[in-house]
């Protein structure tokens, strides 16, 4: 493209600066290309018109047809100066091709699998067929075919049907989680489905292959952040067994991260704690923790251990393992200001309700003592250098003696 030709400002996105290939109109009367405001409005979650900074009431986009054929000629007019002409976009699909679509889905199982092939295809175009997907209903219709395989697994003797309905399922799991359902559309789902469709995802851990398990593990996670926590009260112990194996399997670094995020969002019912505890995330968490070099996995992992610490069977386990309080304390001023306050918070615990005798020894030894002396130096945080402080305060008569604490730090140990 020849860079001093001069192109005419209206043919711009506002948002990009670049030439609309698709522009559309929003409710606010201003006209954009249709990846750039889709981006905004559904990946971005805004609410406003970039250029009014008014409300957008309607998120429906009106294909600027005019403009689009007025930009597509001057393209044309201007080929010799290295200006392509692009194609005419694919239109949004509407409510009732899809509606259609989904009735002949009922049909049978090879109509069934078309319809999962060609929503597939039609999410992929986008953001607006995507909306319009979750408005007619299609993650309730993608749900009931996950709850499907979930109850017929263990009953159906038939290979060749297990086969297609896997298949099915595993379609179906990934449509959901590549739709980025709305809040409002995640709570639906929940709200229909109730526990059965957590019971389905749950299963499919334990039975699926890796790639079905990682995308169950997502959708999870998305459902956790917008549920009400009373929801999660009443979780199985199940629950938690799949989420250490996911944990175990090492899937990919993206399920991982949806793991930790569902312990963190369901963790802070007492219960749950207990729970997780029985299920072993504590040790598989110190384990992980002590080869991870990665600043939001560390925290993440801290904030769980920090949660279940908070009940006297987390703080058994992570004393019963060898690397627990050595772990915890070497995370400390090394990771982020997160993860710190994290760390201390876990010590604070034990320090208050599981500091036995051979406990404090070990914390010495381990160069505990030493570390939160160095945080009352730094600058970390008030509340942090307050549980310090107290840590310190707990085991100073101990701890002042002791040739393990160096000669420096001494001033900084509390009276």
């Amino acid at each position: 493209m020849d860079t001093n030709i001069e192109v005419p400002p209206f043919f711009l996105c506002p948002i990009s600066l670049e030439i609309m290939k698709d522009p559309v109109t929003i409710s606010t009367g201003i006209t954009y290309d249709r990846e750039s405001i889709e981006k905004w409005l559904f990946s971005g979650k805004n609410t406003t018109c970039p250029v009014t900074k008014q409300v957008v009431k309607d998120s429906e986009l009106i294909p600027n047809i005019t403009l689009r054929r007025v930009i597509q000629s001057w393209c044309t007019v201007n080929a010799s100066s290295g200006i392509e002409r692009f194609p005419t976009p694919k239109a949004p699909i509407s409510k009732p091709q899809l509606v259609k679509l989904l009735n002949e889905a009922q049909r049978s199982p090879q109509m069934q699998m078309e319809c999962l092939r060609r929503l597939r295809s039609i999410a992929s175009h986008h953001e607006t067929n995507k909306r319009c997907m979750e408005n007619v209903g299609a993650a309730d219709f993608l749900a009931s075919i996950v709850n499907n395989i979930g109850d017929n697994h263990d009953i159906c003797e038939d290979s060749s049907i297990m086969s297609e309905s896997t298949k099915a399922r595993d379609e179906a799991l990934s449509l959901l989680c590549h739709l980025q359902l709305s809040e409002d559309g995640l709570k639906s789902l929940i709200e229909k489905n109730n526990a059965k469709f957590i019971n389905s995802l749950v299963r499919v851990m334990q039975r699926g292959n890796f790639e079905s398990r990682a995308y169950a593990v997502m959708l999870l996670k998305s459902i956790t952040q917008v549920v009400d926590p009373t929801h999660w009260t009443n979780l199985k112990t199940e629950f938690f067994v799949e989420l250490v194996q996911i944990l175990n399997d090492q899937i990919s670094d993206k399920a991982s991260k949806a793991t930790l995020k569902i312990l963190i969002n369901v963790c802070p019912g007492g219960r749950n704690r207990i729970k997780a505890v029985e299920a072993g995330v504590v040790p598989v968490l110190i384990d992980h923790l002590i080869d991870s070099f990665e600043k939001r996995a560390s925290e993440m992992m801290l904030i769980v251990l920090e949660q279940l610490c908070q009940c006297a069977e987390g703080r058994a386990e992570l004393l019963k393992h060898s690397a627990g309080l050595a772990i915890v304390s070497k995370k400390i001023l090394r990771v982020s200001q997160v993860a710190s306050d994290r760390a201390v918070k876990i010590l604070h615990s034990i320090s208050k309700f599981s500091a036995t005798n051979s406990v404090v020894q070990e914390m010495l030894s381990l160069g505990v003592a030493a570390k939160l002396c160095l945080v009352l130096q730094v600058d970390c945080g008030s509340k942090t250098k307050e549980r310090a402080r107290e840590i310190l305060k707990l085991h100073a008569r101990i701890w002042k003696n002791s040739p393990c604490l160096p000669m420096n730090l001494l001033s900084s140990l509390p009276c």
